[in-house]
């Protein structure tokens, strides 16, 4: 090698420049920040099932629904900070901006539970259809919204009176919804395999359109690209345009989905499957650019934008009971103590 200190000024920044560049032309085209991979897992101690999760980024937490309670965890190590108790039947939970308040769809309680984020205590119970599923909060109109999957209609709450303002009646099972922000709602019928446009305004349904998949159930939305991501049975997301209907894509996602996430920087669109595969679409070009293994069961999931971390739920189960003529199908228990979180981030 020859020495660099011998040779003029210049001609060392040149020599420097030009060992740099078989470096720099070696270098792969990747995403911002390379593969996802799992980070951490956290044990949570309490019994019971689970359905959605949500991140409420500025208070650095996750809610995770457990069936007759909610679960309030700290993103950054894992710890419980607290319980909203005596629920029936959890599936979703939903947050005012204002930081102080958020929303529960107790499915087993037919209602909406009103709680308060500073120390979890239950301020409201407002009854809702039956079995309130996904959840949301509708900024334009500063509302909330329950789907109620068996009377197949829509609970619509001003937040500011915690009254019921509309029952939209829906013409299939509706599953996960989202908001714009902009005056429309979006909702899968499961049953259909249809998505709704709805104006949050009037309360009434402006468009019905396939969706492009069968069963769709998580729904995510890209709101600058104007584009919704269900996911759905057969290994398949849709890519829909928001505004006619069309549909743009069928990626490949895992087997069992049951929740879908965006992330808005870096233009990609999350599956959570219950094979344990986490799918990350690039929705520049819409292909599946990653499967990640997870865990076995781990099918909802929650994106955090300010992390860019997606955490995902599951637990180890036992053998399933002999089927009775009363419990045809019986489901296999939950192991005490194995139920977890995953984060996964970059």
């Amino acid at each position: 090698m020859h020495n660099q200190r011998c040779l003029p000024a210049f001609a060392r920044a040149f020599f420097a420049a030009a060992l740099s560049l078989p470096f720099l032309a070696a270098t792969p085209a990747t995403p911002a920040q390379g593969p996802y991979k799992v980070l951490d897992q956290w044990k949570l101690a309490d019994a019971g099932g689970w359905d959605y999760l949500l991140v409420d980024s500025d208070a650095h937490r996750v809610y995770i629904t457990r069936g007759d309670h909610v679960d309030a965890v700290d993103t950054t190590d894992g710890k419980l900070l607290g319980t909203i108790s005596g629920l029936h039947g959890t599936h979703g939970v939903a947050l005012d901006p204002d930081g102080k308040i958020g929303y529960i769809s107790d499915g087993g309680g037919n209602a909406v539970v009103v709680f308060d984020r500073t120390n979890f205590s239950t301020v409201a119970t407002i009854p809702a259809g039956t079995n309130p599923d996904a959840i949301i909060y509708e900024p334009d109109t500063k509302s909330v919204w329950a789907f109620n999957g068996r009377s197949k209609n829509i609970t619509v709450i001003d937040a500011a009176s915690r009254k019921v303002v509309a029952t939209i009646d829906v013409p299939g099972k509706p599953e996960f919804a989202a908001s714009d922000g902009k005056g429309s709602v979006y909702n899968n019928l499961e049953d259909k395999s249809e998505v709704l446009k709805i104006d949050a305004r009037a309360h009434t349904i402006t468009a019905t359109w396939p969706a492009g998949c069968e069963s769709p159930s998580g729904l995510a939305l890209d709101i600058d690209g104007n584009r919704l991501f269900p996911v759905c049975d057969g290994n398949k997301m849709s890519v829909i345009d928001a505004s006619s209907g069309k549909i743009l894509a069928t990626p490949s996602i895992g087997d069992g989905p049951d929740a879908a996430g965006w992330n808005a920087k870096d233009k990609l669109a999350f599956a959570s499957s219950g094979d344990g595969i986490l799918s990350v679409v690039d929705a520049t070009t819409y292909k599946t650019i990653q499967s990640l293994p997870t865990k076995r069961r781990a099918r909802t999931m929650a994106y955090d934008a300010a992390t860019d971390r997606v955490y995902l739920v599951t637990a180890d189960f036992g053998p399933p009971p002999a089927a009775t003529a009363e419990n045809p199908r019986p489901r296999p228990p939950m192991i005490p103590g194995t139920f977890e979180i995953i984060v996964v981030g970059r």
